[in-house]
């Protein structure tokens, strides 16, 4: 009984517009005059989109930026921070704050330091090192991106692995210090293997979430220099917004539902093991 709420909410706010999604799919959507039943046009349509394989190409390689700049920055601060004796409070609220800032102010600070007069251009001259086009240069505008959603996100994961570190019991490094295993052995023999499921775990989750970012791209360039930053959950919204065919938008979020359905059925998998479920 007390869960028909939740279960209602779940239904209604989940599964309903996910079933309205595939039926969408399959239509010709227009609200004034009346949907009318495309068949397979709408797939063919986006399949044969050119800017789809940008996209694709576009996501993965984010994806992969997230992975390789942003995926252990958090890992790596919850083993510093678990470390320290003093000030560890202060460090944790510090990490966390880049969180709570609102995407507006988030943004419009990131455009500061990016800018071609901005303190980062300011300082790599310093350097003798010249100047960086970070959001107008193709090979430059996806990393910048990842740079900054890096340094906005990683305060959240990093307390989700800075838990699991400390829950690991105090008496297995003393054992080892006691063994003559300096920082650097515990760390590989001891707090590495206990947080390997959560690991493997948050890398799952973060694939699904960086496989459906947008909106850092729309709003800092909405898909340029060049289509450098159009990812395939943009294109989606594009082609909702911009050309109005909420068939052919359907017809691509089905294709990356049926993607994300098996990131997710891996993800439980891995939940399930972590948990000691068999």
């Amino acid at each position: 009984m007390f869960l028909l709420p939740a279960a209602a909410i779940f239904i209604v706010f989940l599964w309903l517009p996910i079933a309205k999604g595939f039926v969408y799919s399959f239509y010709h959507v227009d609200f004034v005059h009346g949907n009318t039943f495309a068949g397979w046009d709408n797939y063919r349509t986006v399949l044969g989109d050119r800017d789809l394989l940008i996209a694709v190409r576009n996501t993965l390689w984010f994806v992969f930026l997230c992975l390789i700049i942003g995926f252990w920055v958090p890992i790596f601060f919850a083993l510093a921070v678990s470390e320290l004796r003093r000030f560890q409070g202060f460090v944790r609220a510090s990490a966390y704050l880049p969180n709570v800032v609102p995407l507006v102010v988030l943004y419009g600070l990131w455009r500061w330091f990016y800018d071609p007069v901005g303190p980062i251009n300011a300082a790599l001259q310093k350097l003798g090192l010249g100047s960086v086009a970070f959001l107008t240069d193709p090979d430059w505008s996806m990393i910048s991106i990842v740079i900054m959603e890096t340094w906005q996100q990683f305060g959240a994961a990093m307390l989700i692995y800075l838990a699991a570190v400390l829950g690991i019991p105090r008496d297995w490094y003393e054992a080892a210090e006691i063994d003559g295993a300096g920082i650097w052995a515990r760390i590989r023999h001891i707090t590495l293997p206990s947080i390997r499921n959560l690991v493997l775990l948050m890398l799952v989750m973060q694939l699904i979430a960086t496989s459906q970012s947008y909106q850092s791209q729309l709003a800092m360039l909405d898909g340029g220099p060049m289509k450098a930053t159009l990812t395939y959950a943009l294109l989606i919204v594009k082609y909702a917004t911009a050309k109005l065919e909420i068939g052919a938008a359907s017809a691509l979020g089905v294709l990356m539902f049926l993607v994300l359905a098996l990131l997710a059925v891996i993800r439980n998998r891995l939940s399930e093991r972590g948990a000691g479920v068999p």
